[in-house]
């Protein structure tokens, strides 16, 4: 965690399912996405980026970071999430007016629900739910 601060991240039905999935092959060790090179060190952000290269996503379109950002607008501006709760979520300090000396809120119990929310949300988007395929002779002339 950044500045060595511990930060609790709840967990979705949909994300508990994917660990325990992954379990078998990452289960021993302490990272669920150790490096190549050492199991007692995560997967570097360099790693992330070239994953996603040779999945065929440019620089363009997405890099590691790229998740956060993306999930921080929508939670934002689709699902209309508190953007405080957003924020405690992704581990950034909030300007406060009291200070943060003053303000320990974690909210945590807005934040496991919605985690939940965001897991539901990507799986109605995996389903093609909110989509609007296009066929290239409804295109207009640009």
């Amino acid at each position: 965690m950044k500045l060595r601060e511990p930060h609790i991240v709840p967990l979705s039905r949909q994300a508990v399912e994917i660990l325990q999935e992954l379990y078998p092959l990452t289960g021993s060790g302490r990272y669920v996405f150790p490096s190549a090179r050492s199991s007692v060190r995560p997967l570097s952000e360099n790693a992330v980026l070239a994953a996603l290269r040779r999945m065929g996503y440019s620089r363009e379109e997405m890099t590691g970071h790229g998740f956060r950002v993306m999930a921080r607008t929508m939670l934002d501006e689709i699902l209309h999430e508190n953007p405080y709760v957003i924020e405690a979520q992704l581990a950034h300090k909030v300007p406060d007016r009291l200070g943060r000396a003053y303000n320990r809120t974690v909210h945590l119990a807005e934040r496991t629900q919605m985690m939940q929310r965001w897991s539901d949300y990507l799986d109605t988007l995996k389903a093609g739910a909110g989509i609007i395929p296009f066929r290239s002779d409804n295109i207009l002339p640009g």
